[in-house]
């Protein structure tokens, strides 16, 4: 038995003696992830407006299918006619994948979602507690995976903003360029702020001092994984944010406002 009942600790008359609103951090937190949830899974199953060249949404790259608006793909059609669903639906599963299993993430949705637990001094809404040592949850454990699948997403990401510069008419700049190029960088510092990129750049070594290199980039990633939840906050409003104007320019609701 465990919890605020549990005999030996002192008798509690409700769950919890805080007395403030320890359940609005958690509720802000529910509401955004499912509003991002909700909104990424449409998308990604419309199949339509997130190409208006030379914007590319992010959550359509890389296009890979031939049911591919022209134009949109830079990396062939390996996908073809045989694959009935949207080509989002495939690339979303690493990104989503690397999102879900985020050490943070798992924070912010166990206690949003779950209550496992709720909130600092408030026991877990369930009865026992058994950690990510049973599935479904030790399924977490795959967050190393999705990294290393991870890597090249915000790659390609920066080279969809560097085509953003090659406009119908030529070279040029736009908005949605700068939208882009936001993104990409967002992404890439996700990413590089990751606990598992840290563990990747300093893990396994006894003596730092011993691989500067290395020690380097992991003082670099430290800076970055400090910051972790703010950039994993910002790049997931910045996706859906991206996809968005990319929407608004495809869809003709919005006109990109180019520099030159």
């Amino acid at each position: 038995m465990t919890g605020v009942a549990t005999p030996g600790r002192a008798s509690i008359p409700g769950r919890t003696l805080r007395g403030d609103r320890w359940w609005v951090p958690q509720a802000i937190t529910g509401a955004v992830l499912g509003l991002f949830a909700i909104y990424a899974t449409i998308r990604a199953f419309v199949n339509a407006d997130y190409y208006s060249e030379p914007y590319l949404t992010p959550l359509y790259s890389p296009c890979l299918s031939t049911r591919c608006v022209p134009n949109s793909s830079d990396f062939g059609t390996p996908i073809g006619h045989w694959f009935p669903l949207s080509p989002a639906i495939i690339i979303l599963i690493f990104p989503l994948g690397f999102r879900l299993t985020c050490y943070y993430y798992r924070k912010a949705y166990y206690r949003a979602f779950f209550w496992s637990p709720p909130a600092c001094a408030v026991p877990d809404a369930r009865g026992s507690y058994k950690g990510e040592s049973r599935f479904p949850l030790i399924l977490q454990n795959v967050h190393r995976l999705f990294f290393y699948l991870i890597l090249p997403f915000p790659i390609l990401l920066l080279w969809d903003a560097l085509r953003a510069f090659d406009f119908p008419d030529g070279f040029g700049m736009g908005v949605g360029t700068l939208v882009l190029l936001a993104n990409a960088v967002l992404l890439g510092a996700y990413v590089l702020s990751c606990h598992s990129c840290r563990h990747v750049c300093g893990g396994r070594i006894d003596c730092l001092s011993e691989k500067p290199t290395r020690y380097g980039l992991w003082k670099f990633v430290t800076r970055l994984n400090e910051r972790h939840m703010l950039i994993a906050w910002i790049s997931m409003v910045g996706v859906a944010a991206t996809d968005l104007y990319v929407r608004l320019v495809a869809t003709g609701a919005i006109r990109d406002l180019r520099f030159f």
